[in-house]
């Protein structure tokens, strides 16, 4: 290329910066990048808040488990990579003191612990609780419930094992104590300097040890790879995702939606640029044809105009990514007080995939119009009708579409996600696009009678159907991905609320004898207004599918090996849970007898193990064997605080064997005493307290919403300047008409009312398309990316006024020149 064609293009550039598509490409394209920029931001970061929040629930960024502990050379690994590294072992112990004895579960911890969160003790039983920094050696904290039990009060000495331990406080908040349900008995946290003095650990004790570390996550993601490498067979590394399904929930559902606004951001981006480079090709084609007189080839043309958009695009992209990045500091600083401290900064990489979107939307939907331009042909000086189009448009377009889907991937990762956005988006401009053109024109009939502000606004559509047509799919795509982000907003929102009530089971029962089970039934009644059934548990090991031994078919560090490495809690119903949803298969009522009893099972442990209806499973259970016939598979909602269960058995199965009872039930905050009543009526029973994951839960829980909110705003604000960008970008021409019909003698009434008929007429069409394609989106969304309930939503049919508002206003500021100007300078400047 001839390097005198760059300052060539820069002047021009400068002199063409007085032009209205220039200027709307800059700023469409600032708006795009810096929307897009300030959305990665936010979802970068807030993700990055909500997983060092969801990092409390394992008292640490990473955890290192096992039933014996790790290898030296796994610990020296991490301590080389300088990351914070404290040591946890976990197992149950019988607490003796003068007045009894009782079941605990017993934590020895390192004078590190916790690394994330906060451990919380109170002076007292049931005083107020203070951040604190873990007991002493010597010393030990235990839980209210265990100095009710043994009638105990700080100062007394209990003894763990071999060892004699002061209480010197009571334990009230342990960070990481939410990661497993069931290993929530009464707890006692000792110093972990004192465990080899109490004798408790020996060769072939229960007993889990876990290596609790935290820094950046690189270097955690380094050192997982290095453990990953040579972890022993019982060992599992565990992260914020892993360790809590209800965790695991909300941040995923966080960041499908927050991608998919990035994704709505990046069709905005589309749309904006290609009006705008549209317009900006169409009005150059004469001066290509003037290059082309004075001796520019056809390449030289082509690079001198795209030297101009390479200019103008990387100016913009910049100035758009700085703006993005301003936007969210301003919105996490006023947001400081809502979002917990140590915010991470996000990096880079939003800014530069802003950058990205905006650079390939303007390759890509300026290519085809930019190609036009080198081929002008000469004559064109002489004849104005000559409008070159490069059989290879389509090509390109095509090209820029695959380069837009593929950021869209690269921005969320999930290609559901990305056809479903695309694929409802195109089947529903071509389904809509094709029946606009039928009913542009069929309005050419009804045109003749109608009254002269309708023929002046409707001409303008008739004259140009084509281009018309396109013009209500971009402002409809517009208000479609607006009405989708609100449509997905309210309803994620309201997932989320009807996931976790405000009463939510925040206690669970275990071990709850057969001979108290009515007893125990009806003290819950009178305590709790929202107690659940009580389920039969009795434990067992899945041992063979169809004949074969379950370990031989199992893949490693599945759901599946986990969950038959162990026992399972097994149990029978005659109803099915509430919070299961039949898969596949028949429940007990409708079920045909056959030779075996039935068994229901999760269906992702079933994908697992590759269950189908009809295999036979065998289960040991206290060494005897029990065969059972898979008669159906459920979905199992796991987000709930209720006990749920991988296998319930047809009642009959397993009546005949040892059994105790589980429920989950709600206590109103500040019920201390009367769940130590509880333990004392029902000394056998184990209560554990899960009210701290819940606050935590619903912590998280309100940043997503948080998320959401914002991230509406930023796209609702995109939506708008995208709207008034493309206006803008095609309003030349109604100006050149209304200065030519004022010149005539047209009132200026006459005008208005055209451009109110006009504008009206194009914003309701476009509110139309936007309700069938939100609905069509919606729909493909909910079925294939966001497992969810998809159901009509008659309030979309609100779009058409709306759009008929939007756009009917920002048509009438954007030609208020040629209402207002004199006609002569109007046509001077266009």
């Amino acid at each position: 290329m001839n390097p005198r064609l760059l300052p060539l293009a820069w002047r021009q550039l400068l002199r063409e910066t007085r032009a209205g598509e220039v200027r709307v490409l800059f700023f469409a394209l600032l708006i795009a990048v810096a929307a897009s920029t300030a959305i990665g931001y936010f979802s970068a970061r807030l993700n990055g808040a909500m997983l060092l929040r969801a990092t409390e629930f394992l008292g640490a960024d990473l955890v290192l488990s096992g039933s014996s502990p790790a290898a030296s050379e796994q610990i020296e690994a991490g301590k080389r990579l300088g990351l914070a590294h404290a040591q946890v072992v976990e197992f149950s112990s019988v607490i003796a003191t003068d007045q009894g004895i009782q079941l605990a579960s017993v934590k020895a911890a390192s004078s590190r612990y916790p690394l994330r969160g906060e451990l919380k003790s109170a002076a007292e039983p049931y005083a107020a609780e203070q951040v604190s920094s873990g007991p002493q050696p010597g010393e030990a904290w235990a839980e209210a419930r265990l100095f009710a039990a043994l009638n105990l009060k700080v100062g007394d000495t209990i003894e763990v094992g071999n060892l004699p331990l002061r209480l010197s406080r009571v334990l009230t908040h342990e960070p990481d104590r939410a990661g497993d349900f069931y290993s929530l008995t009464p707890r006692v946290l000792m110093h972990l300097d004192d465990l080899e003095a109490t004798g408790v650990v020996q060769p072939g004790s229960r007993v889990r040890f876990r290596e609790l570390w935290r820094g950046d996550a690189q270097l955690l993601a380094e050192y997982r790879k290095i453990v990953e490498d040579g972890a022993a067979p019982h060992q599992r590394l565990e992260d914020a995702r892993d360790g809590n399904r209800q965790i695991g929930g909300a941040l995923g559902r966080a960041e499908r939606y927050l991608n998919l606004a990035s994704l709505a951001a990046v069709l905005l981006a589309g749309v904006a640029v290609a009006l705008s480079a549209s317009r900006f090709a169409v009005r150059h084609f004469d001066t290509g044809a003037l290059l082309r007189c004075f001796g520019l080839s056809r390449r030289q043309t082509l690079g001198l105009f795209g030297l101009q958009l390479a200019i103008l695009g990387l100016l913009a992209c910049l100035c758009g990514a700085l703006l993005g990045w301003l936007g969210q500091l301003v919105l996490f600083q006023l947001l400081q007080g809502l979002l917990p401290p140590g915010v991470p900064a996000g990096g880079l990489t939003p800014a530069l995939a802003g950058i990205a979107v905006g650079l390939v939307a303007l390759a890509g939907f300026a290519l085809p119009p930019l190609a036009a331009l080198g081929r002008v042909p000469p004559l064109r000086v002489l004849r104005r009708d000559l409008l070159p189009v490069p059989p290879s448009s389509w090509l390109v377009y095509g090209a820029a579409l695959l380069a837009l889907a593929l950021i869209m991937w690269r921005l969320s990762l999930d290609w559901k996600l990305t056809l479903a956005l695309l694929g409802g988006g195109l089947i529903a401009t071509l389904l809509l696009g094709g029946l606009l053109l039928l009913a542009l024109k069929g309005l050419r009939q009804l045109l003749a009678r109608a009254a002269l502000p309708w023929r002046l606004g409707l001409g303008q559509l008739l004259r140009h159907p084509l281009a018309a047509a396109g013009q209500s799919l971009a402002f409809g795509l517009i208000l479609m991905a607006m009405a989708l982000i609100a449509l997905l907003r309210g309803e994620l929102l309201d997932t989320w609320q009807n996931q976790l009530p405000e009463q939510a089971p925040n206690h669970f029962a275990l071990n709850v004898l057969p001979g108290e089970k009515d007893a125990f039934a009806a003290r819950l009644e009178d305590l709790s207004t929202h107690a659940l059934p009580l389920y039969p548990i009795v434990a067992g090991r899945l041992t063979l599918i169809n004949g074969e031994p379950v370990q031989g078919i199992v893949s490693k560090e599945s759901q599946g090996e986990r969950a038959v490495s162990r026992d399972l809690s097994l149990t029978w119903s005659q109803d099915l849970p509430e919070g299961n949803t039949l898969l596949t298969g028949q429940w007990w009522q409708s079920a045909q007898t056959e030779q075996l009893p039935g068994v229901s099972v999760e269906s992702k442990l079933a994908e697992s193990l590759g269950l189908q209806l009809g295999d036979r499973l065998t289960f040991n259970v206290g060494g005897i064997e029990r065969e059972a016939q898979v008669s159906s598979l459920r979905k199992v909602e796991w987000d709930s605080f209720q006990p749920n269960f991988y296998m319930i058995f047809q009642p009959g199965t397993l009546q005949d064997l040892p059994a105790t009872y589980l429920t989950s039930f709600y206590l109103p905050p500040q019920s201390e005493r009367q769940l130590v009543e509880l333990a004392r009526e029902f000394p056998a029973v184990t209560l554990l307290q899960v009210e701290a994951l819940l606050e935590q839960l619903r912590s998280i829980m309100a940043q997503v919403s948080l998320a959401v909110e914002y991230v509406l705003l930023f796209v609702l604000a995109a939506g708008i300047a995208v709207l008034l960008a493309g206006l803008q970008a095609t309003l030349d021409e109604r100006l050149r008409q209304g200065a030519l019909l004022r010149a005539l003698g047209a009132e200026r009434r006459l005008l208005l009312k055209a451009r109110r008929t006009e504008f009206g007429l194009l914003g309701a069409v476009s509110g139309l398309l936007a309700a069938l394609g939100c609905e069509l989106a919606s729909f493909l969304l909910y079925r294939y990316a966001l497992d969810l309930q998809w159901q009509p939503h008659p309030w979309l049919l609100v779009l058409p006024l709306i759009g008929a508002l939007l756009v009917g206003a920002a048509g009438l500021w954007g030609t208020r020149k040629a209402l207002n100007a004199s006609p002569l300078t109007v046509l001077r400047e266009v």
